[in-house]
């Protein structure tokens, strides 16, 4: 059983990143009411918004998908040890 809930984080987890970084480009080329970035502006966002709090802009640079993604990474990695302790 616990070996599906580490395949589950691990793909999770994979997926949340992969959506960041879409996210991040598709900020570039398409316009905010794009349905494609709209939707994925519905799933990313809510995660950005408290790290934006935190992590200030630097000039133009927005750091915080960076901080997100290794946030997730981070969070990850504590769970699916704890996990494997569990076994």
């Amino acid at each position: 059983m616990a070996d599906f809930f580490i395949a589950f984080i691990n793909i999770l987890s994979q997926v949340l990143i992969l959506l960041v970084i879409v996210y991040v480009i598709l900020s570039y080329f398409l316009s905010p009411y794009h349905p494609v970035r709209s939707f994925v502006d519905r799933i990313v966002e809510p995660m950005l918004s408290p790290i934006r709090r935190v992590v200030p802009l630097v000039g133009v640079f927005d750091f915080s998908p960076i901080v997100l993604i290794l946030l997730i990474q981070v969070i990850s990695s504590v769970l699916v040890r704890l996990l494997y302790t569990l076994r």
